[in-house]
């Protein structure tokens, strides 16, 4: 690292705190801002000339899927491309750590459609090994990590739909607490992934109740989006209230027509909850289409026994029969209790690249070509792809992405999958989409709220005091964007276009985009939550 000093000159400074910007100077020395605001004298430091530039606390991703990305490609770049210095990985339910041995073929399968397929190189035991494994390859953003509910039910009960005894319910806490006590900043959870859809109300209550003991916060996919949403805001709100855990909603919205206009009602049960205390936030994606795996929308039963199994059961015709029955009249749990409108669900990425023929193209529009019923010609896809294929929902509602992010709780979070030829858009587009449509275009928050809902907010519900406001002794974790071109270029035909108008970007100090272009430097590391036992 330079040790030079480094001036930011003449930027409007968006420190954080909602307060108008105003323009000023930022110093910073070493990895820490020292002074910000008046215009300042540094002699012999570096400049960087901000003026017409906004400058920032740098982005914070609530929800993100970069678990293996910050490890294979240090560079980051989808991340630090669009301000982001932080990302809060470990989500819904699902990841590497802590896993055991007989735990690791299972979630290797599972999340090949959100990852890519995986060798025995992806896997750690405890969640201090993972977060070790971060800290030794040095990637350009800050990693954030949860423990994944699914994963640490995988290793105790394994794949079955039952309750957990109350001997494993033990092992779970215990498998929890350490991973807390290693830094981790919460739990989370998939409840409408198996395994984490088989457990029951009071099973997360009891793992909550470790998580609020270490000062981290809960953060689900609920069991539902569609027919059963706002059934599911309220069993976890009431989970939050039980355990006196914080609650963090992930993607919260409401999808699929039956919810059309209905995000007022979300809401209102939130507002609700915190007027009697419940400490509850929020985080969403500024986009329509929804992403996952095509595997996601089987039925739960489907799923019960593991990736092996429910290959087993979409080649026997009495479970297949079925399963086409969920998904097209009844309305699976796992399709969140809507019958499947194939026309919105477009294949994004495949495991096996013999298929890569389908991807860009909906199920629906796939089966008209070969003459063949939707969910029939999915089944097959899902067989022949090893239950790998990646897909986009068209089921989003713009009013309630609008009156979700007006919400004074809420923050920002990509939901961004990596891999497959067209994945989301969100994962390059996030944050300059939510500064350019929502803030200059549509003026659905002003620019200095914006930065608190994607910096400040977010650091607080991390309990980062040091990230996330522009201050004397903050870390100098730093986006500088211009406010009259900064915009999101990925698109759903060409996913992976790097943001305009974010010229630099500073994690620590240390510049990882300067001048538009992204510069060889690592700096990022792994945080450790404050609930963190010294070693």
């Amino acid at each position: 690292m330079d040790a030079a000093p480094l001036l930011i000159r003449g930027g409007l400074l968006l420190d954080g705190s909602g307060r108008p910007g105003r323009v000023g100077d930022v110093l910073v020395v070493g990895d820490r801002i020292v002074e910000a605001g008046r215009p300042l004298n540094a002699t012999g430091a570096r400049t960087i000339d901000a003026a017409g530039l906004a400058v920032a606390p740098g982005f914070i991703d609530m929800h993100a899927h970069a678990d293996l990305a910050v490890l294979d490609d240090p560079l980051n770049l989808a991340a630090v491309t669009q301000g982001v210095t932080t990302q809060v990985v470990g989500q819904d339910g699902l990841s590497y750590a802590p896993a055991s041995e007989g735990t690791l073929g299972v979630l290797r399968e599972q999340l090949a459609g959100w990852n890519g397929p995986r060798g025995p190189e992806a896997g750690w035991a405890e969640v201090a090994g993972y977060l070790a494994e971060v800290d030794r390859r040095g990637p350009a953003a800050n990693v954030a990590y949860l423990v994944p509910h699914g994963t640490v039910r995988l290793n105790v009960v394994g794949t079955d739909d039952r309750p957990a005894t109350p001997a494993e319910l033990a092992a779970m806490r215990a498998q929890v607490d350490r991973g807390m006590r290693q830094g981790a900043f919460g739990l989370s959870a998939g409840l409408s992934y198996a395994p984490g859809m088989f457990a029951d109300t009071a099973e997360l209550v009891a793992l909550c109740e470790v998580v609020a003991a270490r000062g981290g916060y809960f953060a689900p996919h609920q069991r539902s989006y569609g027919a059963g949403a706002l059934e599911g805001y309220a069993e976890m709100i009431g989970i939050a209230r039980r355990s006196g855990c914080a609650l963090h909603l992930t993607h919260a919205t409401m999808n699929f027509a039956v919810n059309r206009g209905r995000a007022g009602e979300l809401l209102a049960l939130i507002d609700g909850a915190l007027a009697v205390g419940v400490d509850i936030t929020l985080d969403s994606y500024p986009y329509l289409a929804g992403s996952t795996t095509l595997s996601a929308l089987l039925p739960g039963w489907a799923a019960a026994g593991g990736p092996d199994v429910t290959l087993r059961r979409l080649r026997d015709p009495a479970d297949r029969a079925r399963i086409v029955h969920e998904l097209d009249v009844a309305g699976s749990d796992g399709a969140h209790g809507v019958p499947v409108d194939w026309s919105a669900v477009e294949v994004s990425g495949v495991r096996d690249p013999v298929l890569s023929n389908r991807v860009g193209r909906t199920i629906a529009d796939l089966a008209a070509r070969e003459g063949r019923p939707p969910a029939g010609l999915a089944l097959d896809l899902l067989a022949a792809d090893r239950l790998g294929t990646g897909i986009l929902q068209h089921v989003g509602d713009e009013d309630n992405v609008r009156t979700v992010m007006r919400h004074p709780r809420h923050t920002g979070g990509s939901d961004g999958l990596l891999v497959g030829d067209k994945p989301h858009p969100r994962a390059w587009g996030t944050f300059p989409r939510y500064l350019g449509h929502y803030v200059r275009e549509e003026g659905v928050l002003t620019l200095e709220d914006a930065i608190v809902h994607l910096s400040a907010r977010p650091a607080a519900r991390l309990g980062l005091t040091d990230r996330g406001r522009i201050a004397p002794g903050m870390v100098a974790d730093l986006v500088l964007f211009d406010p009259d071109t900064v915009t999101d270029r990925a698109t759903f035909a060409e996913p992976r276009l790097q943001a305009a108008g974010i010229p630099w970007v500073l994690v620590a100090g240390v510049p990882v985009v300067a001048d538009g272009h992204r510069t060889e430097a690592t700096p990022g590391r792994a945080l450790r939550s404050a609930s963190c036992a010294p070693s």
